[in-house]
Order: C-alpha cells, then sequence, then structure tokens
C-alpha cells in the first residue's frame, strides 16, 4: 500500500514541507541539545492528526507538549477538517495536547454566516480550544458571491473578531503564502521549491487572478491594526520569513503581534546566522516554537516498519530543529547549510514554552 511514510509538515493538503535533509550533528551540537533537554517545550504548531502508541513517551522525555492546530479545506463545496479526530487525541492525552479551532468564509455572504460561525466556535472553545485558526484561503482561495477574494480585513468577519476578543481567544493566522509563491520555480536549493512543485494551485505566478503578495500582506497588517485588543500569532513568521528584517517591522508596530516558526526554519537558515541570532534576542518575548510536523494515516493502517521509521524521522526532525536553536556548529536544515544560533537557556525558555503559555493563558 505504501513504502514510505512522510512526515507531514502543514498537514491538509497543502500547508508546508516537510523537512528535507539533516545531517548527523557534531558532538558539541549534541551537548547543546542535551543541556537543554529539560527546558519545557510546546510545540505552538502541530497536526498530529491521529493517535501514535510512541507519540506520550517521545513527548514526555523530551518534555514537550504541542496545539493541535484544525485546518479546514474544500474541496468541491465540500468542507473537511481535522477538529474531530484532533479532539479525540487530545481528550486521550489532555496533559499533551491542546486545542485550536478554526473556521472559513465560505458563504460569507449569507445573513446566518456570523452566527452560525460564532455558535461553532463558542462550542469548541467550550470543548477546549484554546485558539483559533484563519487560513491562506483568506486573499488566496475563498471567493464572495461577488467574486472578490475574502481578505482577512474584510468588515464582514468583523463580529467574529469582537466574539473572539469578549472571548479572550486569541488567533493564529496563516494569511499569505512565502513571497517565493509570487516568484518563478526556477531555484531547486529553495526551501519551498518542492511544496510549490507539488501543489501548483498556491504557486499565485502562475495564476494570475490570486491577489498579489503585497495585497494580502496589506490586508493582513490593516486587520492587525484594527484590532489592538486581539493578540493575534502570525504562523510561519507572519509569511515574511525570507526578512527577519521584514518580520521585526511588523512586530515593532504592532504591539498584539506575536510570530511562530513552523515550516520555515529553511528560510531562517538561508539568512545571516548573526542577523537571525539577533532577531531572536530582540523579539525574544514575542517569537514561540512551531514546527507544522503531524502525521496523517491512522495508525492501524501503518505496519510496524513504518510506524518505527516515522518515529526516527520525526525525532531526528525535532533534534535538527532544536541543535539550530541551541548549537552553534554547522548543519543543515531543510537542505539549506548554516550554522546554530547559539540562543542562551533564557530565550530558549521563553520561544520553547513560556510565552505560548502566556499567550495560551495555560497557567
Amino acid at each position: 500500500m505504501k513504502n514510505t511514510i512522510y512526515l507531514i509538515i502543514a498537514i491538509i493538503s497543502l500547508m508546508a514541507c516537510k523537512p528535507k535533509s539533516e545531517q548527523q550533528p557534531s558532538h558539541d551540537s549534541q551537548a547543546a541539545s542535551t543541556d537543554t533537554a529539560a527546558i519545557k517545550k510546546i510545540d505552538v504548531h502541530a497536526h498530529f492528526k491521529y493517535s501514535r502508541s510512541y507519540l506520550p513517551t517521545l513527548f514526555k522525555e523530551r518534555n514537550m507538549q504541542s496545539v493541535l492546530v484544525d485546518v479546514i479545506k474544500v474541496d468541491s463545496l465540500v468542507i473537511s477538517r481535522s477538529w474531530d479526530e484532533y479532539l479525540i487525541h487530545a481528550q486521550a492525552n489532555p496533559d499533551l495536547f491542546f486545542l485550536c479551532s478554526s473556521f472559513i468564509g465560505v458563504g460569507v455572504d449569507s445573513p446566518d454566516f456570523t452566527q452560525n460561525t460564532i455558535d461553532q466556535l463558542s462550542k469548541e472553545i467550550d470543548s477546549g480550544a484554546r485558539m483559533v485558526k484563519v487560513w491562506k484561503n483568506f486573499g488566496m482561495v475563498t471567493k464572495d458571491k461577488s467574486g472578490n477574494f475574502i481578505q482577512i480585513d474584510d468588515p464582514r468577519l468583523q463580529p467574529i473578531w469582537d466574539f473572539l476578543k469578549d472571548k479572550g481567544i486569541p488567533v493564529i493566522a496563516h494569511i499569505a503564502e512565502p513571497e517565493q509563491a509570487w516568484r518563478p520555480l526556477d531555484d531547486p536549493n529553495n526551501p519551498h521549491y518542492g511544496y510549490y512543485k507539488n501543489n501548483p494551485q498556491y504557486h499565485a505566478f502562475k495564476i494570475p487572478e490570486i491577489p498579489s503578495y503585497e495585497t494580502i500582506i496589506s490586508a493582513r497588517d490593516s486587520w492587525i491594526e484594527k484590532n489592538p485588543d486581539l493578540n493575534i500569532l502570525c504562523a510561519h513568521l507572519g509569511s515574511m520569513s525570507n526578512h527577519v528584517e521584514r518580520v521585526a517591522e511588523r512586530l515593532d508596530k504592532f504591539p498584539n503581534m506575536y510570530v511562530e516558526t513552523a515550516a520555515r526554519f529553511g528560510d531562517l537558515a538561508r539568512q545571516d546566522t548573526k542577523k537571525v541570532k539577533a532577531f531572536f534576542e530582540k523579539y525574544q518575548d514575542r517569537i514561540m516554537f512551531g514546527s507544522d510536523y503531524g502525521n496523517s494515516t491512522p495508525q492501524d493502517a501503518m505496519t510496524e516498519d513504518e510506524l518505527q521509521t516515522e518515529q526516527l524521522n520525526l525525532e531526528k526532525s525535532y533534534d535538527v530543529l532544536w541543535q539550530y536553536l541551541s548549537g552553534t556548529d554547522s548543519l543543515v536544515v531543510r537542505g539549506q547549510k548554516t550554522l546554530g544560533l547559539g540562543l542562551p537557556s533564557g530565550i530558549l525558555s521563553k520561544v520553547y514554552y513560556e510565552n505560548a503559555t502566556n499567550f495560551l493563558k495555560l497557567e
């Protein structure tokens, strides 16, 4: 049925890319990882859709928890989600997994859209959701009856933001794609090359009707500015991961904006190490650790060998990210040769755990 099990980085068709290549860390890099093993960690952006017999032990050994981020997609007008599977998984392991709900803009013109969305979110918040996700369908995919792409700052969505403010529930927002989506697919070494090659429907360069990167990012910025009382976690480093300076500009401008790293370590690795380290140092209270790792196959559909391979790949993938953040040796992150940032334990504690705990009000 299958020969290889892939770690899904950005589940639900199309979210981000699987980490491609990693090399064996040197002795010093391993030591750095061991030194930070005791630090509590929350993967604030994960997609472990199906339970795994190995996950509880792995997470406990690595002092880790994760947020299961729901994603919605539309196929032939049929809306599908992962919420039900996540709910079962989280209820079975409430000490390891937290929940994140989501909604989509399909039907925004309907007079009952707002109330139906609020009712859905209210029910899922009552079931344990601590955050709500909006996805890149806003701006890139979903249209209203007039044929216009629905941007995230659309005033028809404002009652939903007001509801979430009243509830004290933050939003994680994957708005737009990396800038490379609007550029030619001509560099196989680019960390996004494989994703757009395999998911051409998001390669905006070849789809002129999709609004420009600048248009979507501008709408995102406008939305953040119009909702200063809504805490917003911009997923994937705010879709500006190839230029940490741009991320810094927004963090300086919007005090309610935070960012997380999921599936964008390859972009960080392509930039100057000293510059990226300085970014983490300056914004250490606003950055959270995310991976976008997950799975999409029920365990009972896998062989023991496949399950073991998946586990080893997951462990290796987490290790590379942690070595990049804490070590100082050379390593390869998603095909990019780079040097570890060598962040001190105080900053790592914030990025791995404290910032997410505060943002999600876990304590």
